[in-house]
């Protein structure tokens, strides 16, 4: 039986710096969850990259390609997999103040694209943001308590549900009928 193959999520935010090289990157996160590390396939070029990997469980296939806005340089690059994604530092090469305009030569939109607000720092306020700890990358230990795993809960799908806000309309609504039902019972002993 043949896996099926689908384009994976990917999240991306960026920071850059016209001096220093340490702070002039793009942060990738490829959501491909239960992939092993033997099973993927990552070719990182200074233009693109290309990622195929094969979930153990769901024995589903992962693959994207990506061509960049700009160049990247692979050697300063990192990558770090876990359980539910591969992550990769980008190491953009020309040092520059400016963001890139967007991640890829091509502007056109790709549902599989997203930017990752956990990650994003507005450009005029990236010295304000806290240095980014990049222990975990290149295979070194994460820092103790800092697992991303929550217990399981997916907190993304927490957000945007959109069922929230018609709940607190409803129990208003039950509030309100609720005085209303005592009204109603009032009537039938008053006839009685």
């Amino acid at each position: 039986m043949s896996a099926e193959t689908a384009t994976p999520e990917v999240l991306w935010a960026q920071r850059s710096s016209s001096s220093d090289a340490a702070k002039n990157f793009v942060y990738l996160t490829i959501s491909v969850p239960d992939v092993p590390k033997e099973d993927i396939k990552l070719d990182l070029k200074p233009t693109s990259l290309s990622f195929t990997g094969t979930s153990g469980t769901l024995k589903r296939k992962y693959h994207v390609v990506l061509d960049f806005f700009a160049e990247i340089d692979p050697a300063e690059s990192k990558i770090n997999h876990t359980a539910k994604n591969v992550e990769i530092k980008l190491q953009k090469k020309e040092l520059k103040e400016e963001y890139w305009p967007r991640l890829l030569k091509d502007s056109k939109r790709l549902h599989f694209l997203k930017t990752d607000f956990d990650r994003w720092v507005d450009e005029d306020e990236q010295n304000e943001a806290p240095e980014e700890d990049f222990s975990q990358f290149g295979g070194m230990g994460g820092m103790p308590g800092m697992g991303g795993d929550f217990g399981g809960i997916d907190f993304s799908k927490l957000a945007g549900g959109g069922d929230m806000p018609d709940l607190g309309d409803e129990d208003a609504e039950d509030v309100d009928s609720g005085d209303d039902e005592e009204d109603v019972e009032e009537i039938p002993t008053t006839k009685a």
